[in-house]
Protein backbone atom coordinates (compact mmCIF):
# COMPACT_ATOMS: atom_id res chain seq x y z
CA UNK A 1 0.00 0.00 0.00
CA UNK A 2 1.14 3.60 -0.65
CA UNK A 3 2.78 5.35 2.41
CA UNK A 4 0.61 7.87 2.11
CA UNK A 5 -2.64 5.71 2.37
CA UNK A 6 -2.40 4.64 6.25
CA UNK A 7 0.44 5.81 8.93
CA UNK A 8 0.87 3.44 11.85
CA UNK A 9 1.75 5.75 14.76
CA UNK A 10 2.87 3.21 17.80
CA UNK A 11 3.72 4.60 21.56
CA UNK A 12 7.30 3.48 21.15
CA UNK A 13 8.38 5.52 17.96
CA UNK A 14 11.43 7.02 16.98
CA UNK A 15 10.58 10.69 17.68
CA UNK A 16 8.71 10.76 21.02
CA UNK A 17 11.65 8.38 21.93
CA UNK A 18 14.23 9.99 21.29
CA UNK A 19 12.60 13.06 22.85
CA UNK A 20 11.09 11.29 26.16
CA UNK A 21 14.98 10.24 26.95
CA UNK A 22 16.55 13.38 26.56
CA UNK A 23 13.39 14.70 29.63
CA UNK A 24 14.83 11.66 31.15
CA UNK A 25 18.20 12.55 31.03
CA UNK A 26 17.84 15.98 32.16
CA UNK A 27 16.10 14.83 35.07
CA UNK A 28 18.65 12.20 36.07
CA UNK A 29 21.28 14.84 35.62
CA UNK A 30 20.58 16.33 39.16
CA UNK A 31 20.10 13.15 40.99
CA UNK A 32 23.43 11.92 39.59
CA UNK A 33 25.15 15.69 40.59
CA UNK A 34 24.10 15.07 44.45
CA UNK A 35 25.20 11.68 44.72
CA UNK A 36 28.52 12.58 43.38
CA UNK A 37 28.62 15.91 45.95
CA UNK A 38 27.13 13.57 48.91
CA UNK A 39 23.86 15.02 49.12
CA UNK A 40 21.50 12.32 48.67
CA UNK A 41 17.42 13.27 47.88
CA UNK A 42 15.11 12.38 50.62
CA UNK A 43 13.22 9.66 48.97
CA UNK A 44 10.35 11.87 48.49
CA UNK A 45 11.80 14.27 46.46
CA UNK A 46 13.29 11.37 44.66
CA UNK A 47 9.56 10.22 43.88
CA UNK A 48 8.20 13.28 43.15
CA UNK A 49 10.80 13.55 40.51
CA UNK A 50 10.17 10.27 38.89
CA UNK A 51 6.68 10.75 38.90
CA UNK A 52 6.70 14.13 37.01
CA UNK A 53 9.03 12.70 34.70
CA UNK A 54 7.03 9.81 33.87
CA UNK A 55 3.91 12.39 33.54
CA UNK A 56 5.94 14.43 31.02
CA UNK A 57 6.92 11.15 28.84
CA UNK A 58 3.58 9.67 28.71
CA UNK A 59 2.42 13.16 27.67
CA UNK A 60 4.85 13.72 24.88
CA UNK A 61 4.77 10.24 23.74
CA UNK A 62 1.03 10.02 23.11
CA UNK A 63 0.81 13.82 21.21
CA UNK A 64 -0.71 13.12 17.49
CA UNK A 65 -0.93 15.62 15.07
CA UNK A 66 -3.55 14.87 12.17
CA UNK A 67 -3.06 16.94 9.02
CA UNK A 68 -5.97 18.69 7.51
CA UNK A 69 -6.08 15.88 4.74
CA UNK A 70 -6.57 12.63 7.63
CA UNK A 71 -8.21 11.52 10.44
CA UNK A 72 -7.36 9.26 13.05
CA UNK A 73 -8.58 6.23 13.78
CA UNK A 74 -8.04 5.53 17.70
CA UNK A 75 -7.89 1.73 18.97
CA UNK A 76 -7.64 1.41 22.47
CA UNK A 77 -6.82 -2.56 23.51
CA UNK A 78 -7.43 -3.45 19.64
CA UNK A 79 -11.32 -1.97 19.80
CA UNK A 80 -12.23 0.95 18.04
CA UNK A 81 -12.80 3.83 20.41
CA UNK A 82 -12.90 7.19 18.16
CA UNK A 83 -12.25 9.00 15.25
CA UNK A 84 -9.61 11.76 15.40
CA UNK A 85 -10.03 15.36 13.53
CA UNK A 86 -7.26 17.12 12.37
CA UNK A 87 -4.79 18.96 15.02
CA UNK A 88 -2.86 18.06 17.89
CA UNK A 89 -4.54 15.06 19.85
CA UNK A 90 -3.25 12.77 22.60
CA UNK A 91 -3.75 9.28 23.18
CA UNK A 92 -3.19 6.75 26.08
CA UNK A 93 0.54 5.27 25.45
CA UNK A 94 0.61 1.83 25.70
CA UNK A 95 -3.34 1.36 26.02
CA UNK A 96 -4.05 3.44 22.81
CA UNK A 97 -2.95 3.09 19.66
CA UNK A 98 -3.71 5.61 16.17
CA UNK A 99 -4.11 5.19 12.37
CA UNK A 100 -3.92 7.98 9.70
CA UNK A 101 -6.00 7.23 7.14
CA UNK A 102 -5.83 9.94 4.05
CA UNK A 103 -8.79 11.07 2.81
CA UNK A 104 -7.56 12.61 -0.75
CA UNK A 105 -8.36 11.31 -4.16
CA UNK A 106 -5.95 8.46 -4.89
CA UNK A 107 -5.16 7.80 -8.40
CA UNK A 108 -4.30 3.86 -9.03
CA UNK A 109 -3.41 2.78 -12.72
CA UNK A 110 -4.59 -1.19 -13.93
CA UNK A 111 -1.31 -2.52 -15.97
CA UNK A 112 -2.43 -3.82 -19.23
CA UNK A 113 -4.71 -6.60 -19.26
CA UNK A 114 -5.36 -9.52 -22.34
CA UNK A 115 -8.61 -9.51 -23.01
CA UNK A 116 -11.25 -11.17 -25.44
CA UNK A 117 -14.14 -9.45 -26.31
CA UNK A 118 -17.21 -11.07 -27.16
CA UNK A 119 -16.39 -11.68 -30.85
CA UNK A 120 -13.45 -12.98 -29.89
CA UNK A 121 -10.81 -10.24 -30.57
CA UNK A 122 -8.15 -9.90 -28.21
CA UNK A 123 -7.55 -6.68 -27.07
CA UNK A 124 -4.96 -5.39 -24.76
CA UNK A 125 -6.93 -2.63 -22.24
CA UNK A 126 -5.44 -0.06 -19.58
CA UNK A 127 -7.25 2.15 -17.21
CA UNK A 128 -7.06 4.18 -14.42
CA UNK A 129 -9.21 4.64 -11.33
CA UNK A 130 -9.91 7.48 -9.03
CA UNK A 131 -11.04 7.07 -5.48
CA UNK A 132 -11.15 8.67 -2.39
CA UNK A 133 -12.03 7.56 1.27
CA UNK A 134 -15.59 8.72 2.38
CA UNK A 135 -15.26 6.61 5.83
CA UNK A 136 -12.05 6.33 7.83
CA UNK A 137 -13.47 3.75 10.20
CA UNK A 138 -14.98 1.44 7.46
CA UNK A 139 -11.97 1.29 5.24
CA UNK A 140 -9.77 0.64 8.45
CA UNK A 141 -11.85 -1.38 9.96
CA UNK A 142 -13.93 -3.30 7.01
CA UNK A 143 -11.09 -4.58 4.66
CA UNK A 144 -7.34 -4.95 5.24
CA UNK A 145 -5.95 -2.80 2.44
CA UNK A 146 -8.11 -0.69 0.37
CA UNK A 147 -6.64 0.75 -1.89
CA UNK A 148 -5.23 -2.73 -3.45
CA UNK A 149 -8.38 -4.32 -3.09
CA UNK A 150 -9.82 -1.40 -5.05
CA UNK A 151 -7.20 -1.50 -7.68
CA UNK A 152 -7.67 -5.66 -8.16
CA UNK A 153 -11.92 -5.26 -7.92
CA UNK A 154 -11.43 -2.78 -10.55
CA UNK A 155 -9.21 -5.02 -12.55
CA UNK A 156 -11.54 -8.04 -12.57
CA UNK A 157 -14.62 -6.21 -13.49
CA UNK A 158 -13.12 -4.11 -16.60
CA UNK A 159 -12.17 -7.78 -17.61
CA UNK A 160 -15.92 -8.95 -17.49
CA UNK A 161 -17.23 -6.26 -19.50
CA UNK A 162 -15.19 -6.00 -21.77
CA UNK A 163 -14.96 -9.31 -22.16
CA UNK A 164 -19.19 -8.92 -22.66
CA UNK A 165 -19.20 -6.46 -25.37
CA UNK A 166 -17.99 -6.67 -29.22
CA UNK A 167 -14.69 -4.37 -30.28
CA UNK A 168 -17.02 -2.02 -32.10
CA UNK A 169 -19.25 -1.16 -29.39
CA UNK A 170 -16.11 -0.61 -26.92
CA UNK A 171 -14.35 1.60 -29.76
CA UNK A 172 -17.33 3.42 -30.39
CA UNK A 173 -18.75 3.66 -26.39
CA UNK A 174 -15.21 4.18 -25.00
CA UNK A 175 -17.18 6.51 -22.46
CA UNK A 176 -20.36 4.34 -21.32
CA UNK A 177 -18.26 1.18 -21.37
CA UNK A 178 -16.01 3.47 -18.53
CA UNK A 179 -19.33 4.61 -16.91
CA UNK A 180 -20.75 0.92 -16.66
CA UNK A 181 -17.04 -0.09 -15.36
CA UNK A 182 -17.40 2.71 -12.33
CA UNK A 183 -20.80 2.03 -11.84
CA UNK A 184 -20.17 -2.10 -10.44
CA UNK A 185 -16.81 -1.11 -8.84
CA UNK A 186 -18.32 1.98 -7.04
CA UNK A 187 -21.32 -0.21 -5.48
CA UNK A 188 -18.86 -3.06 -4.32
CA UNK A 189 -16.89 -0.39 -2.81
CA UNK A 190 -19.24 1.41 -0.52
CA UNK A 191 -19.14 -1.31 1.66
CA UNK A 192 -15.49 -0.45 2.35
CA UNK A 193 -16.36 3.09 2.88
CA UNK A 194 -14.87 4.19 -0.29
CA UNK A 195 -16.09 5.91 -3.38
CA UNK A 196 -14.79 5.95 -6.82
CA UNK A 197 -14.76 8.96 -8.29
CA UNK A 198 -14.17 8.23 -11.86
CA UNK A 199 -12.41 5.42 -14.04
CA UNK A 200 -10.88 6.23 -17.29
CA UNK A 201 -9.93 3.63 -20.39
CA UNK A 202 -6.65 5.06 -21.31
CA UNK A 203 -5.64 2.77 -24.39
CA UNK A 204 -7.08 -0.02 -26.63
CA UNK A 205 -4.54 -2.03 -28.29
CA UNK A 206 -5.28 -4.03 -31.58
CA UNK A 207 -3.36 -6.96 -32.91
CA UNK A 208 -1.63 -5.87 -36.27
CA UNK A 209 -3.50 -8.09 -38.34
CA UNK A 210 -6.81 -6.15 -37.15
CA UNK A 211 -4.97 -2.83 -37.15
CA UNK A 212 -4.77 -3.48 -41.35
CA UNK A 213 -8.24 -4.96 -41.92
CA UNK A 214 -9.67 -1.98 -40.31
CA UNK A 215 -7.48 0.39 -42.11
CA UNK A 216 -8.85 -1.34 -45.51
CA UNK A 217 -12.11 -1.06 -44.38
CA UNK A 218 -11.76 2.24 -43.18
CA UNK A 219 -10.53 3.37 -46.85
CA UNK A 220 -13.22 1.42 -48.40
CA UNK A 221 -15.55 3.35 -46.72
CA UNK A 222 -13.94 6.42 -47.65
CA UNK A 223 -14.18 5.30 -51.58
CA UNK A 224 -17.49 4.53 -51.12
CA UNK A 225 -18.53 8.11 -49.67
CA UNK A 226 -16.27 9.45 -52.74
CA UNK A 227 -18.42 7.55 -55.48
CA UNK A 228 -21.96 8.24 -53.87
CA UNK A 229 -20.72 12.30 -53.49
CA UNK A 230 -19.22 12.49 -57.25
CA UNK A 231 -22.30 10.69 -58.69
CA UNK A 232 -24.94 12.88 -56.41
CA UNK A 233 -22.79 15.79 -57.90
CA UNK A 234 -23.24 14.31 -61.80
CA UNK A 235 -26.67 14.14 -60.96
CA UNK A 236 -27.31 17.76 -59.54
CA UNK A 237 -25.34 18.83 -62.50
CA UNK A 238 -27.55 17.15 -65.29
CA UNK A 239 -30.69 18.18 -63.33
CA UNK A 240 -29.45 21.54 -63.92
CA UNK A 241 -28.18 21.31 -67.34
CA UNK A 242 -31.77 19.75 -68.29
CA UNK A 243 -33.44 22.63 -67.03
CA UNK A 244 -31.22 25.03 -68.56
CA UNK A 245 -31.71 23.54 -72.19
CA UNK A 246 -35.37 23.57 -71.78
CA UNK A 247 -34.89 27.34 -70.86
CA UNK A 248 -32.68 27.80 -73.96
CA UNK A 249 -34.82 25.84 -76.13
CA UNK A 250 -38.03 28.09 -74.94
CA UNK A 251 -36.22 31.24 -76.26
CA UNK A 252 -35.89 31.49 -80.27
CA UNK A 253 -31.93 31.62 -81.10
CA UNK A 254 -30.75 31.04 -77.37
CA UNK A 255 -28.78 28.15 -78.55
CA UNK A 256 -26.92 29.75 -81.30
CA UNK A 257 -26.35 32.39 -78.18
CA UNK A 258 -25.19 30.05 -75.96
CA UNK A 259 -22.69 28.45 -78.63
CA UNK A 260 -21.11 32.06 -79.99
CA UNK A 261 -20.91 32.79 -75.85
CA UNK A 262 -18.95 29.43 -75.27
CA UNK A 263 -17.05 29.61 -78.12
CA UNK A 264 -15.94 33.41 -77.27
CA UNK A 265 -14.84 31.67 -73.74
CA UNK A 266 -12.53 28.84 -74.66
CA UNK A 267 -11.08 31.11 -77.35
CA UNK A 268 -9.55 34.35 -76.48
CA UNK A 269 -6.99 34.02 -78.42
CA UNK A 270 -7.87 35.70 -81.91
CA UNK A 271 -4.87 33.67 -83.74
CA UNK A 272 -6.19 30.38 -83.07
CA UNK A 273 -8.73 28.57 -85.49
CA UNK A 274 -12.49 27.88 -84.31
CA UNK A 275 -14.17 25.04 -86.20
CA UNK A 276 -18.01 26.68 -85.81
CA UNK A 277 -20.75 24.29 -85.28
CA UNK A 278 -24.03 24.74 -85.94
CA UNK A 279 -26.50 23.44 -83.79
CA UNK A 280 -29.56 21.17 -85.11
CA UNK A 281 -32.03 24.21 -84.31
CA UNK A 282 -29.93 25.93 -87.21
CA UNK A 283 -30.86 23.69 -89.78
CA UNK A 284 -34.19 23.30 -88.61
CA UNK A 285 -35.27 26.64 -88.92
CA UNK A 286 -32.79 26.91 -92.59
CA UNK A 287 -35.17 23.50 -93.66
CA UNK A 288 -38.83 25.45 -92.04
CA UNK A 289 -37.49 29.10 -93.77
CA UNK A 290 -37.12 26.94 -97.06
CA UNK A 291 -40.76 25.39 -96.92
CA UNK A 292 -41.93 28.73 -96.10
CA UNK A 293 -40.18 30.05 -99.51
CA UNK A 294 -41.67 27.14 -101.66
CA UNK A 295 -44.83 27.48 -100.67
CA UNK A 296 -45.45 31.17 -101.23
CA UNK A 297 -43.90 30.08 -104.76
CA UNK A 298 -46.48 27.69 -105.46
CA UNK A 299 -49.22 30.36 -104.72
Amino acid sequence: MDNREIKYNFPGNKSSGDLSGLLVFFILIPIIFSLIEGKMLNPISVIIIAVIAIIFVLILIGLRVIDQYERGIVLTLGKYSGTRDPGLNWILPVFQRMIKVDLRIFTSSIPQQEVITKDNVPVGINAVVYFKVESAEKAILEIEDFARAVKEYAQAVLRDVIGGIELDTLLSEREHTALEIKGIVDQATKAWGVNVTDIKIQDIELPADMKRVMAKQAESERERRAVIIRAEGEYTAAQKLALAAERLSAIPGGLSLRTLATIEKINPDPSKTVIFALPVEVFEGIKILGQMVNKKKTE
